[in-house]
């Protein structure tokens, strides 16, 4: 018996296939033309839609290039302050690492395609993410009891939101393996006699 897909259902996933198809137009388009000499209309017209409907899901050209790198960013937000009990938050950090990168799709690749020609997109991209990631400075703390401010948790935030960097932007090459050693390494020099960040690995 053929059960029908409820209305609601229907009109979400053509929602997000236009969605996906105007994403995917302005990446194209911006990684051809650069983000610059690219208009919503021209980008209306490669995913076949009107105008208004490019601004009815992105209201401007720039929230349309960031969109997959905010949402990015936003996930690894609620993977360190809604991290696994008993985890620490370089294992919360690790376990969203490997979901992202096995994650990945061709419109990921074409987003990094977008950025190469388009550093300045890229530089807006990485700000975000370390913005997210000296929120982290705080969770740091208090791993290692300091103060929030103190070198250490800012150390450990700034070399954490670069490796991030690396990793997202060149996942093909990615090894988070050697990326996690690296952080676990630094929070010990940092905290020889403290439990804190980095001596547990992710489970």
């Amino acid at each position: 018996m053929v059960t029908d897909v409820p209305r609601d259902g229907l009109r979400e996933r053509s929602k997000a296939r236009r969605r996906e198809a105007i994403l995917r137009s302005a990446y194209e388009l911006f990684a051809e033309r650069g983000f610059e000499a690219t208009t919503i209309a021209d980008i209306a017209e490669a995913a076949e839609v009107s105008p208004r409907t490019v601004t009815l899901y992105f209201p401007s050209k720039l929230e349309l290039a960031l969109s997959r790198s905010e949402a990015l960013a936003e996930r690894l937000g609620t993977a360190l302050r809604e991290r696994r009990e008993g985890w620490l938050t370089l294992d919360a950090l690790e376990h969203w690492l490997r979901a992202e990168i096995a994650g990945r799709s061709d419109l990921d690749d074409l987003s990094e395609r977008m950025f190469e020609l388009n550093p300045q997109l890229r530089a807006v991209s990485n700000g975000r993410l370390a913005e997210v990631v000296q929120e982290g400075a705080r969770l740091f703390a208090e791993e290692s009891g300091s103060a929030p401010d103190a070198f250490g948790p800012r150390m450990m935030a700034t070399t954490a939101a670069a490796v991030i960097g690396e990793l997202c932007h060149d996942s093909e090459h990615a090894d988070i393996d050697a990326a996690m050693a690296f952080l676990r390494a630094g929070a010990r020099t940092l905290y020889p006699e403290s439990p804190g960040p980095g001596t547990r690995p992710a489970g």
